[in-house]
């Protein structure tokens, strides 16, 4: 007999007369578990390497049963909720063995949630904006739990009795997989009530830290844009920014939308005014016009409005020629400029929102210490967030 290129694999004698099947591909870990499932009632069970040129190149292992046991491991799968579809998307995502589509196939839309009470309103928002764009949605929800492993075991065992820890986080999973499930059905309720449009979406339940796991998928399959929310000023002041959603803003490639909880827009189409937040750096125009085109076909104003307090970059002879320049390149757009007013930065930039009527604010993240001016703690909580203004942030640099 061939000795087994992967500690765990067995292989049939070569004698063995009676046809072999593959009963499912997984990671080397899901299938040890598999097959412990299996063989505790009875059926004998084969692991093989998918790569079998290069086998300690991972690239997935069969799970093979004998003919005649098919029947019985069908219904013990079934019965073991093994094959629950939320629990079958997930291995085959976590194995690279995606049935259908894989995330990233089209273009999409990211939407993380959390399942709180404002989820709906970030749905939304990301519905119309994916509806007018042709775009599909995905769901994605990121649960927390502790991995616990006993300091005896090894690569490739499986522990006979989880541990507390282990049933905890199970349990946590299995809770996270419900609510994306009831989700589901209040989306596609909202659908045929004609409440959303009709958008192709998707859900994921993964477990890790939410914004690791969120940043992960958008840069393996970077998305069109991720729409999240965040909480607002009726929370505690340390929660005003979500960390995570802070973190997907600082190192996310690719255009974000913040929604604030207090914000009543659910389609950013109703947004008739929104402020553009620029220094006139060269940059700004690239970004400018990618931003042009995510937001189509909406037709706001464009209210830009000026970083830098330096009177000499916001002469009337610049404005003027910046005004000529988006009459040229944008002529079906309405753009004008604001100066805000002087003194402290944040309470002009509030005035310049309430004063607008600005639904949305649109900055850049090409220099960090602008980024860092709009984001540093106590900034960002008296301006946009306290604000409850929803914000779109670009990236010079993109992963698509």
């Amino acid at each position: 007999m061939k000795k087994d290129a992967q500690e765990g694999m067995n292989t049939p004698s070569t004698n063995h007369e009676e046809k072999l099947i593959t009963l499912a591909i997984h990671t080397f870990e899901k299938a040890q578990i598999l097959k412990t499932m299996l063989e505790t009632e009875g059926i004998e069970v084969y692991l093989q390497n998918v790569n079998q040129l290069l086998p300690v190149v991972s690239a997935g292992v069969r799970v093979r049963i004998k003919e005649s046991d098919l029947p019985k491991a069908l219904g013990l799968i079934e019965d073991s909720n093994w094959n629950r579809q939320e629990l079958k998307e997930e291995l085959n995502t976590l194995d690279h063995y995606v049935e259908g589509k894989p995330i990233g196939a089209v273009p999409y839309v990211l939407v993380p949630v959390d399942f709180s009470d404002f989820t709906p309103n970030v749905v939304a928002v990301a519905f119309h904006f994916a509806a007018r764009r042709n775009l599909e949605v995905i769901l994605l929800h990121a649960c927390y739990v502790q991995l616990v492993t006993s300091p005896l075991m090894f690569f490739g065992e499986v522990q006979a009795i989880p541990s507390k820890g282990e049933l905890s986080s199970h349990k946590e999973l299995e809770r996270s997989i419900k609510k994306m499930e009831q989700l589901e059905k209040a989306i596609k309720e909202s659908i045929e009530k004609g409440e959303l449009p009709k958008v192709t979406f998707q859900t994921l339940v993964r477990s890790g830290v939410a914004e690791d796991i969120i940043l992960s998928i958008a840069r393996q399959a970077p998305p069109i844009a991720i729409v999240m929310g965040t909480r607002g000023k009726s929370r505690r002041s340390e929660d005003l920014i979500g960390s995570v959603a802070a973190e997907v803003i600082d190192r996310a490639k690719v255009p974000v939308f913040i929604v604030p909880e207090e914000t009543p827009v659910t389609d950013l189409a109703k947004i008739k005014n929104v402020g553009v937040a620029t220094s006139f750096d060269q940059r700004d125009f690239v970004l400018f016009d990618r931003m042009m085109h995510l937001m189509k076909p909406n037709t706001p104003t464009y209210r830009l409005f000026n970083i830098s307090r330096s009177a000499k970059e916001w002469s009337d002879l610049e404005l003027r020629a910046m005004s000529e320049y988006h009459k040229v390149h944008y002529p079906n757009s309405t753009i004008e400029f604001s100066k805000l007013d002087d003194g402290d930065f944040s309470e002009a930039l509030n005035s310049f929102i309430a004063e607008k009527e600005i639904g949305l604010v649109v900055v850049n993240t090409y220099r960090r210490n602008l980024f860092a001016r709009f984001f540093n703690p106590g900034m960002a909580r008296r301006m946009l967030f306290h604000a409850g203004t929803p914000l779109l942030v670009m990236h010079s640099s993109s992963w698509r």
